[in-house]
């Protein structure tokens, strides 16, 4: 059954989404990340530049079979059959398609109501159908 995480309390999701999947790809893991176009364009710009010295190799889910194979990161606006399914990484609004085909889900919750409105439908979606949920939250985190 697929491990589903939630990260609390992000004030900047794009940022925390860098460091997240910097850390994931150093330790080997293959991850599809999905969101809107908006946040997908950002997040891709994101990754060019959030770190001179460490560049996370990643492309679009329009990429050619070769590239979507080698690329550690997969960034799509919808979860198609993805060449791998290790992590999957939401940050949209929507409880993604085919997320149970992932051992692992991280949803980035941010700070705006409207985002923690939406992340508890998908809370209760998971738990409704007995996923185990882990909550990180970075306010607690960042205040101790």
């Amino acid at each position: 059954m697929t491990e589903v995480a939630f990260h609390f309390n992000t004030p900047d999701k794009v940022a925390y989404a860098c460091r997240l999947l910097r850390k994931a790809v150093s330790s080997g893991a293959k991850v599809v990340v999905t969101a809107g176009a908006n946040d997908l364009q950002m997040l891709d710009v994101a990754l060019w530049t959030f770190a001179p010295l460490e560049f996370v190799p990643h492309c679009r889910a329009s990429a050619n079979a070769a590239v979507l194979a080698a690329s550690p990161v997969m960034l799509t606006d919808a979860v198609p059959a993805a060449p791998h399914q290790q992590v999957l990484v939401n940050l949209g609004e929507q409880v993604p398609d085919g997320f149970e085909r992932f051992e692992r889900l991280i949803e980035i919750v941010g700070l705006q109501d409207d985002d923690r409105l939406q992340a508890r439908s998908r809370w209760k979606h998971y738990a409704d159908r007995g996923y185990a949920i882990t909550r990180h939250d970075l306010a607690a985190r960042s205040s101790s």
